[in-house]
């Protein structure tokens, strides 16, 4: 993530200045610099208070206006419940978003290890290189094909779960 966030504006027309490239700026523009790994600083441009909280409120309401996966029973508890409610769900959030992160990591370096393996499913036969070892055979690159693809669901299914305990908490 960059050092210093990008610094938006906020003016009393409701119009979002980005300062850093001289222009206007909208909310999904901003989700697409989040989603860079930029960081956002919102200020109210006469006081200079802090709106960057109520600004991705924003974003994320406007994109669950597109996308529907909020649960209503969810919002009216968070509604209902209130401040302890709030708190646990971004401590589950915090905790998802890290898992998430570290699967990711973890499917990078697997990806990147195969990488430098030459990409061949026969390395996996003791040749570094990547090279097929001797009396390697069709049925013994398909039998590596289903084991990478076995381990490939199991990733999906970790990221799946990671997933469903951020929209189900």
């Amino acid at each position: 993530m960059a050092d210093e966030p990008i610094l938006i504006k906020k003016y009393s027309n409701r119009k979002l200045y980005d300062s850093s490239r001289s222009r206007y700026i909208t909310l999904e523009e901003i989700a697409a610099l989040i989603r860079e790994g930029k960081q956002v600083k919102v200020l109210e441009s006469t006081t200079q208070e802090d709106l960057t909280t109520v600004t991705l409120a924003q974003i994320i309401l406007e994109e669950e206006k597109k996308r529907k996966h909020l649960p209503v029973t969810f919002l009216h508890q968070l509604i209902q419940y209130g401040q302890s409610l709030q708190e646990l769900f971004q401590r589950q959030l915090r905790s998802n978003l890290q898992a998430l992160m570290t699967t990711q990591a973890q499917a990078g370096d697997f990806w990147r290890e195969w990488m430098m393996r030459g990409w061949s499913p026969a390395s996996r036969t003791g040749d570094p290189r990547g090279a097929p070892s001797e009396g390697s055979s069709e049925a013994s690159l398909e039998s590596e094909l289903a084991s990478l693809k076995e381990s490939l669901q199991r990733l999906e299914r970790k990221i799946e779960a990671v997933e469903k305990g951020t929209t189900e908490t």
